[in-house]
């Protein structure tokens, strides 16, 4: 830990690490953090090993479905980080590392590499989808996919632009949620990791081939199947050009039918689907990334708005229902730009 005085949590943190490995000087150095109150820190062992600790301060964050979803995970055969031991009270969970490697980061340094990285990624999500079952996980069901729905008003519209809709507005905007959460609710249901996407995947190297391995997965549920699909190709934090997009999104679909996976059987309809999940989930991270600047004071996540609009857009254009939709964020995306939102 840095040699600057501790406040408490680091305190505890640093006495909890001397516990579990008495007698040992372990140099504890950050390893991430994320829009949570979550924190990562790198463990070095005298031995040369390493290990991860989650620091998770309780009053803030419940350890149990990391600890749940983990199992399932490791059940399925995917690499995802162990958990070697755990601290609920206080909220520590000791992990496996799986290196410094994140695909994200590979993903910026060699573009070309892209398809490479990608592939393996699509055959991982198929199995993550053929170990679900029913009941295991909580339901996507219409009250989270609203909930998640309303940040778009409440925290884009109202808190970042200012704006007060109008009557009529309102209404179009329930009419929209609702055609996205009915479209949802018809879809085939799979496990979701809620952000399967190249930020919360890490690149392990085996003796076969460099393995896409899993994390950040505690917010998994049992949902939607386009919704991990959309999540990993309009993604928060890099962008591809269509042709790719559709390209990757044909194998995924092509993986999942030759797996029994419950895809739709024309591609057609399984793409919109796809784009319709997409828009649901964009309207709700445009409202959680002005949250997290607004409630949370993280404000880096607010350069990445104009991707998600962009996106939502882009969508919205392409079914009729949804053209009062476009309307209204093509106004909405006016707004911004009197409030310096850069594009």
């Amino acid at each position: 830990m840095p040699s600057t005085p501790l406040n408490a949590r680091d305190q505890l943190l640093t006495d909890w690490v001397a516990q579990r490995f008495p007698g040992q000087d372990v140099l504890i150095v950050p390893a991430s953090a994320d829009a949570s109150f979550r924190r990562y820190f790198r463990l070095s062992l005298p031995d040369g090993t390493t290990r991860i600790l989650m620091d998770a301060p309780p009053e803030h964050e419940d350890c149990w479905p990391f600890i749940k979803v983990a199992a399932l995970l490791a059940k399925a055969g995917l690499a995802a980080p162990r958990v070697l031991d755990q601290d609920l009270e206080q909220g520590f969970l000791l992990l496996t590392d799986l290196g410094r490697i994140g695909y994200l980061e590979a993903l910026h340094a060699d573009l070309s590499l892209a398809d490479t990285l990608i592939r393996p990624v699509l055959d991982t999500l198929v199995r993550w989808q053929l170990a679900s079952s029913a009941a295991t996980l909580p339901p996507y069901d219409a009250a989270l996919l609203r909930r998640e729905l309303e940040l778009f008003p409440e925290w884009f519209i109202g808190r970042h632009l200012g704006v007060t809709l109008a009557d009529n507005e309102k209404l179009l905007l329930e009419r929209s949620f609702k055609y996205l959460i009915n479209a949802a609710l018809n879809q085939p249901k799979v496990y979701v990791h809620r952000d399967f996407m190249p930020r919360n995947l890490m690149l392990v190297e085996s003796e076969q081939a460099l393995t896409p391995a899993i994390i950040d997965f505690q917010d998994a549920v049992y949902g939607p199947i386009t919704y991990d699909v959309v999540s990993l190709f309009r993604d928060a934090f890099i962008s591809w050009d269509e042709e790719q997009e559709i390209d990757w999104v044909v194998r995924y679909w092509e993986k999942a039918r030759a797996a029994g996976l419950p895809v739709r059987a024309d591609f057609g309809d399984f793409w919109r689907e796809y784009e319709l999940m997409g828009l649901q989930r964009h309207l709700k991270v445009l409202g959680i990334f002005c949250r997290l600047k607004y409630r949370d004071g993280k404000d880096k996540y607010i350069e990445d708005l104009p991707r998600f609009m962009r996106y939502a857009k882009k969508t919205a254009g392409r079914y009729l229902p949804l053209k009062p939709l476009l309307n209204l964020l093509d106004k909405l995306d006016g707004q911004t730009e009197q409030i310096g939102y850069r594009r």
